[in-house]
């Protein structure tokens, strides 16, 4: 009971000191954008720095590893991304257990993904592009920002639903895979919304559906209402070590979802093409044992390995 007093009001007065948020993208792109301006709310709320720490590599473990072995106090955060429930399937030495060695403490935010081509494409849909790739299979190709990314795994549970042969293009990063696209060398292309719609709106790409399980306020169909059942989000959350205090983790979880759900800063992430978030610890470790699950298969039968 003391040790529970004890933790308890741990979890009330902190933070005492600084606090460190790991971004597993190098500085300039929108995770490390959107952990800055996380990281600038907290820092108004607690009255404590927060100091983002980038950590590229390895398609995030490198960052998260660090995290799951940081001690459990509450001042090692970890931003993690759509890669963190794709890579126990996708990393045979993975050097922590996600599920085990981690606990989640809210997901800040989802972002959509788009199936784009380039503007002479013949196919302006996702039922004239299974009728083309029907009809010419594995003369079809599309790019993506890398192997093994939330874009090329989606790419993969459609062509694995309704039964076509398209070959994938692994780029390093989404701003070649764009520009290869809009060039004409590869005719289609799975990236997040926001990264693509200024070639959208410049007429240099078109859009043939967004993969989101249901219509959003952007003007596009969605390609479940071709291909029923086909869906998929990009996401970022925060984490911590699985061993930090409960009442800590619940305490960081209050503070950071009522931060993402406040109006300037909701504001800014959907000026950004992201919806925010704020779930509950329990909702976001429900959400990454389910997603586990749902990509395993994806990732098994798409033959994908992590580069």
């Amino acid at each position: 009971m003391l040790l529970a007093a004890a933790t308890a009001a741990g979890a009330q007065n902190f933070p005492v000191r600084a606090v460190k948020l790991v971004v597993p993208f190098p500085p300039g792109g929108a995770t490390d954008i959107i952990g800055r301006l996380v990281a600038a709310k907290m820092q108004e709320v607690w009255g404590q720095a927060v100091v983002v720490d980038n950590r590229p590599g390895a398609g995030t473990v490198v960052a998260t590893d660090y995290v799951a072995k940081s001690p459990a106090e509450g001042y090692t955060l970890g931003m993690v991304v759509t890669a963190h429930v794709i890579n126990p399937s996708l990393r045979a030495n993975m050097p922590f257990d996600t599920v085990r060695d981690l606990a989640g403490v809210t997901q800040v935010s989802i972002q959509h993904l788009v199936l784009a081509a380039n503007p002479d494409f013949p196919a302006s849909n996702v039922a004239e592009l299974i009728a083309l790739a029907r009809k010419n299979p594995g003369s079809l190709a599309y790019a993506t920002p890398g192997a093994g990314t939330a874009m090329h795994l989606s790419f993969e549970l459609l062509k694995s639903a309704a039964g076509i042969d398209v070959l994938h293009v692994p780029y390093k990063g989404g701003a070649p895979a764009q520009q290869d696209v809009v060039g004409g060398r590869v005719p289609l292309l799975m990236d997040v919304l926001y990264a693509a719609e200024p070639l959208v709106r410049a007429g240099k790409l078109k859009v043939l559906a967004l993969m989101s399980p249901q219509r959003t306020a952007a003007p596009y169909p969605i390609v479940a209402e071709t291909v029923p059942g086909v869906s998929a989000l990009s996401i970022v959350g925060i984490v911590v070590p699985a061993a930090t205090p409960r009442p800590l983790v619940e305490r960081l979880s209050t503070d950071i979802a009522r931060a993402v759900k406040s109006s300037d800063l909701a504001e800014r992430m959907r000026e950004l093409g992201m919806e925010p978030v704020g779930s509950t610890p329990a909702e976001f470790d429900g959400y990454i044992r389910a997603e586990i699950a749902k990509w395993a298969p994806v990732v098994k039968a798409s033959g994908a390995k992590a580069d």
